[in-house]
């Protein structure tokens, strides 16, 4: 049975992307080097509601990936795989390839 979870309200399901350990010509890289933390958002809630009702909706959508505070979250295990629950407000932003 395939699992899916829908996030609720504000909330982000992000799986946290792992830097490689070496480079492409099989360079080790030192593990200060691969400390960026980052993640690939795979499910968004709807939002939440201002004092006024209106609905404010989540800052990232599917597949952006974004970078996380370094503690925090709700770690999330469906099937074998390790996912985290973030606010949309405990993302420090969001990463674009140049």
């Amino acid at each position: 049975m395939m699992k899916r979870l829908v996030p609720t309200f504000n909330r982000i399901l992000v799986q946290r992307v792992i830097q490689p350990a070496k480079t492409e010509s099989g360079i080790l890289l030192p593990e200060k080097a691969s400390s960026l933390n980052s993640g690939k958002v795979i499910a968004v809630g709807p939002g939440s509601r201002d004092k006024d009702g209106k609905l404010i909706p989540v800052s990232v959508k599917e597949g952006d990936t974004v970078l996380l505070p370094e503690y925090g979250g709700t770690q999330v295990k469906l099937g074998e795989k390790e996912y985290h629950l973030f606010r949309d407000e405990d993302v420090l932003g969001t990463l674009h390839e140049d």
